[in-house]
């Protein structure tokens, strides 16, 4: 496959790839969170600590992490072309994704989904971190969301 056919798969893996994220994101940011703060806090504290658990999987990961190692490329290869009219999409599309989503998840929202994990549902420590928790991560999640959304249109800009 010759080097413009593979830039094109790229990019159209990377348009793919964070809108699916986008969409993942949107969905916890606008029906999952509210519908965990109906429940009590400790069947919403264990419902979210097993989502943190099966949110581990191939086809998660594989979108999330394979859209990072995409970004990662393209950041070089527009860097690499800058002269090139879409180089300028690529990089913005690639520094929305790489900071907006996977920096985001990792400094925010990983660290918040670990306290939560060892939180004990049934304690008043639990019911008070989980307070903390429905506010903070849902105001993450919404920055990532908003990142992979403007990822994925800088991206189809640049196919």
């Amino acid at each position: 496959m010759e080097v413009t056919n593979v830039l094109f798969v790229l990019k159209l893996f990377s348009v793919l790839g964070c809108g699916l994220i986008a969409g993942v994101f949107f969905a916890f940011s606008t029906f999952v969170m509210n519908a965990l703060a109906r429940q009590p806090p400790a069947q919403g504290i264990a419902t979210m600590q097993s989502i943190n658990i099966t949110v581990i999987n191939p086809w998660f990961m594989g979108a999330f992490l394979g859209t990072v190692a995409a970004c990662l490329f393209l950041t070089v290869t527009s860097l690499l072309k800058w002269q090139q009219p879409d180089a300028v999409y690529l990089l913005v599309g690639s520094l929305f994704y790489l900071i907006g989503s996977f920096g985001v998840t990792i400094v925010f929202n990983v660290p918040l989904n670990n306290a939560l994990a060892v939180a004990d549902p049934n304690s008043t420590d639990g019911v008070s971190l989980w307070a903390r928790y429905l506010t903070d991560w849902t105001l993450w999640n919404h920055v990532r969301t908003v990142a992979a959304l403007a990822a994925a249109a800088a991206f189809t800009i640049a196919l």
